[in-house]
């Protein structure tokens, strides 16, 4: 057992068309559940780009609770890592892309490729407190990065009523059956263009608490 365990973590990249089928899963837990999506500011019709921020553990129904043309003009911030390239094949059936990085490898590269995304009109999203942690604790790159383009960071949740959580670092959420799913969008945040490091600090603890405050966790 142990064997194959060691043997399946050594495979870095899956045949793409392996994804089809939890994609496709996915779609059919989505019918099977009620969904809710709450918009105040109607991000979800605007024109203009913004930086979406998600906890690490929200992910699962993250792409099929947004409509087919917001996933097509959004950008995922994805590690570089081997479970990264899972998360890369699995959200491409959804019609996300993916630009691969984190602050410890490529940081630089994919802040660049993120400031181009856009500018070329596309969403750009991110999850805070990946890949490694701590769970709920936002990173200062959306902040930078909103800083540098001129876009507002919109903070985004996905609760589920009832759910399952893994005993990883995250604690990651899978919903039960016939749980209901809610998609909400908070208030954007704007972020200057001129930044010191205590104005930085104050705007990342300010995004996080916006965060937390459209977060549904039991063990918070």
């Amino acid at each position: 057992m142990t064997s194959l365990k060691k043997k399946f973590r050594q495979i870095k990249k899956f045949p793409t068309w392996i994804f089809f089928f939890p994609a496709l899963f996915l779609k059919f837990m989505k019918l099977c559940m009620k969904t809710k999506f709450i918009d105040p500011n109607d991000h979800i019709h605007s024109e203009e780009p913004v930086i979406t921020v998600t906890w690490h553990n929200r992910l699962l129904f993250f792409p099929v609770m947004f409509p087919r043309w917001v996933r097509r003009k959004t950008m995922a911030i994805v590690s570089p890592s081997r479970d990264g390239q899972y998360v890369t094949d699995l959200i491409a059936c959804f019609g996300l892309k993916s630009l691969r990085g984190s602050s410890s490898k490529r940081g630089a590269p994919v802040f660049r490729e993120a400031l181009a995304a856009l500018k070329e009109g596309y969403h750009v999203s991110f999850t805070p407190d990946g890949p490694r942690g701590p769970r709920y604790h936002m990173s200062s790159g959306p902040i930078l990065l909103a800083s540098m383009s001129g876009k507002k960071v919109v903070p985004v949740s996905v609760n589920y009523s009832s759910y399952w959580e893994i005993r990883s670092w995250d604690r990651f959420q899978i919903p039960k059956p016939w749980a209901s799913v809610t998609l909400i969008l908070g208030d954007p945040i704007s972020v200057p263009a001129e930044l010191d490091e205590n104005n930085l600090e104050a705007i990342r603890l300010e995004a996080e608490k916006a965060l937390m405050a459209l977060t549904l966790d039991k063990s918070v």
